[in-house]
């Protein structure tokens, strides 16, 4: 059964090739990814049917409660389906989709190196310098995943007849072009015993690695490695080692806990790095999520995302961007839509307590004119919630997220996101969601991150609204995943095997979000070392004059560190609350929560000549601390807020011209 039949009974019309598909080398055929949907008539969603159920595995026999609820536990989503059936068969058709062509050979590398910064590896007119920062912060795995994309353009190139581009050797310097991937793979030998003692120990249990190695233990705390690059991890993994775990859908309680081990830099969120740093992630993110599907022989396909033309209206149908746009007009640094805040504030306040509110489907008129008023009210601030049911707010959030003119994953990668399912490993997958997330647009992760948060806090009332977590996320792949810019194929039989993935999915994104919404340490350090290379200027040159230079500049630095010991009395700047710096001595074991701690105590004190203590002051008269925290600023980073764990010394060693300065968070922007 192919998804353009489905398409037509629930009024999608189109068939595409999403952006970016990934390929199962192994088979030599597409693996379907996203989106997922099903006619009400052919699906599994008909429990009556007795062939079906023998065909899940549901005879009367089953015995066990876990058997009985991994068979049924699908329920919810076919319902699903045939709701957003039923509520698309009344709208009409807008038409105005256009089909995306699969790129002709050579056009995927190009637009790979052009999402990646790049391009001007393949430009006419381009010079070495110009991406030498970029290429000088990669890993290997990164390096060779580079070299791939750059060598399959080459060849197609050369095959259209055209002008011949340059090699990859001028770009790589004296390796050639299998050198630096066979140099890989020849390494990782050498890489596995290195990382031996960081990734197994000597009794081979797993200990800080992305594996999947000894059985798991239920309720054990694993630890979750984001020092070293996730492709680098999967190159270390000795042949049969990485355990296969099966993909039979668990009980929620079943997924271990996770947790990242904070070394001695602490551990970064999204949102603690300035926007400056910020976009440089998504490029790093993107090349390291290649590098990652090249280990694990996953092809990333990259195909033209379909344009749709957004509709006329002010709430629904219109893009996340120019929502943000218009909403930070009246409320300045607005990071979600005001309607989306909106309609999750409604439900968190009433909603939480109401049985079923994700599953029971509210009533399709009062949502559409529930919609209607929302169009022509909301803004003007004559909207009321007090009266409206929270199963028809349940109902239009859902709506909300279905019409926009871009799926919320994003057309170029809602597929990624879908196909993660296919990564045996947990870690890994993991690891994979983890990147798709910093690639995101910003306006597309935060309301994504604002979603799931209430998701999560959905799940937490289970007990009241007979929600668990993998009904909730049952509920919510459908509308997640079903878009109808990116329509596809799904081959027949293999209807409920991706939709079970796809809600494996979004309850891996609910359950495991802290995880995902923070920025790999290793990530971190590349920004630091491109930071440092874009303000060295640093260019390539001839080989002999560029190996000359890099002697001159490691003498030098040699010489410059055996002649000044790094200083251990640092000055921290509170400017907004002191005339006077803060001197502080630094050991081994000062964190910046003990700064902090000080810097608390002596204010108290009144040690210091203060310049104002207004922005400090409750209603009380006391102080208030909990919004000061430490930054990092200047030196290779732009701005980065510390983690409250974080040991100063072992920072000052890796950026000693940054400055720290003490700040009081800014609050978050009020929601509706």
């Amino acid at each position: 059964m192919y998804l353009k039949d489905i398409n037509y009974d629930i009024g999608f019309t189109r068939t595409r090739i999403p952006r970016p598909q990934i390929l199962h080398k192994s088979v030599g055929c597409a693996r379907p990814m996203a989106p997922i949907t099903c006619s009400h008539r052919r699906c599994p969603c008909k429990m009556s049917s007795a062939p079906w159920k023998e065909s899940i595995g549901l005879a009367p026999s089953l015995k066990s409660r876990t058997e009985l609820l991994d068979s049924l536990s699908m329920d919810d989503f076919w319902t699903e389906v045939e709701s957003i059936k039923q509520s698309s068969d009344s709208e009409p058709e807008e038409g105005n989709a256009l089909d995306a062509k699969t790129p002709e050979e050579g056009e995927a590398e190009a637009e790979w190196l052009q999402d990646t910064g790049l391009s001007d590896l393949i430009s006419d007119h381009s010079s070495d310098g110009d991406n030498a920062a970029l290429l000088s912060t990669l890993t290997k795995t990164q390096t060779a995943a580079v070299q791939r994309r750059l060598d399959s353009y080459s060849r197609s190139r050369r095959k259209k007849s055209k002008q011949p581009v340059r090699d990859v050797r001028d770009v790589f310097g004296a390796a050639a072009s299998g050198e630096i991937l066979s140099e890989t793979e020849e390494s990782v030998q050498d890489l596995t015993e290195q990382s031996s003692r960081i990734i197994y120990n000597t009794s081979g249990e797993e200990e800080l690695g992305g594996f999947t190695s000894p059985p798991r233990v239920p309720g054990k705390e694993e630890l979750f490695n984001t020092d070293v690059a996730y492709s680098e991890q999967a190159a270390v993994v000795p042949k049969g080692r990485l355990q296969r775990e099966p993909r039979r859908i668990r009980e929620d309680y079943s997924l271990p806990k996770l947790k990242i081990p904070k070394g001695r830099l602490g551990v970064t969120r999204i949102g603690d790095m300035s926007p400056q740093d910020m976009k440089k992630i998504p490029t790093l993110a993107l090349i390291e999520l290649t590098a990652l599907c090249d280990i694990l022989d996953l092809d990333l396909k990259r195909n033209k995302a379909v344009k749709r033309k957004a509709a006329e209206n002010r709430l629904f149908g219109v893009p996340l961007s120019v929502l943000l746009e218009n909403d930070q007009k009246i409320i300045p640094n607005t990071r979600v839509p005001l309607i989306l805040q909106a309609l999750l504030s409604c439900l968190e306040k009433k909603g939480l307590d109401t049985e079923g509110i994700l599953r029971i489907s509210g009533s399709q008129a009062r949502i559409k004119s529930l919609q209607q008023k929302l169009e022509s009210d909301f803004y003007a601030g004559l909207f009321s919630w007090e009266e409206v049911h929270q199963n028809d707010v349940s109902g239009i959030l859902k709506r909300f997220i279905r019409e926009l003119p871009m799926p919320l994953l994003t057309a170029e990668y809602i597929s990624a996101f879908a196909s993660v399912q296919h990564i045996p490993d947990l870690k890994q997958r993991l690891q994979a969601l983890n990147l798709l997330v910093l690639i995101l647009p910003e306006v597309n992760r935060n309301a994504l991150k604002a979603l799931l948060e209430f998701l999560r806090k959905v799940a937490v009332q289970e007990k009241s609204n007979k929600m668990n977590l993998w009904n909730i996320s049952t509920v919510m792949a459908p509308n997640l995943f079903m878009h109808k810019a990116v329509p596809t194929k799904i081959p027949e039989g293999q209807e409920k095997q991706l939709a079970e993935g796809a809600a494996d999915i979004v309850r891996m994104m609910i359950h495991y979000q802290d995880l995902l919404w923070t920025v790999s340490s290793f990530l971190v350090a590349q920004v630091r070392k491109l930071n440092e290379n874009n303000t060295r200027k640093y260019q390539f040159y001839d080989r002999r004059i560029r190996n000359l230079l890099r002697k001159m500049h490691t003498d030098k630095d040699k010489t410059e560190k055996n002649q000044a010991e790094p200083s251990k009395m640092v000055k921290i700047q509170a400017s907004l609350y002191l005339k006077d710096s803060l001197e502080v001595h630094l050991d081994n074991g000062t964190k910046a929560a003990d700064v902090l701690k000080e810097f608390k105590k002596n204010l108290c004190q009144n040690d210091w000549n203060l310049v104002s203590t207004v922005g400090l002051l409750k209603c009380n008269g006391s102080i208030d601390f909990s919004d000061l925290v430490l930054y990092e600023v200047g030196g290779n980073i732009n701005e980065r807020c510390l983690d409250p764990d974080t040991y100063l010394l072992d920072l000052y060693n890796i950026n000693p011209n940054g400055e720290w300065i003490i700040k009081q968070n800014p609050p978050s922007p009020p929601a509706l």
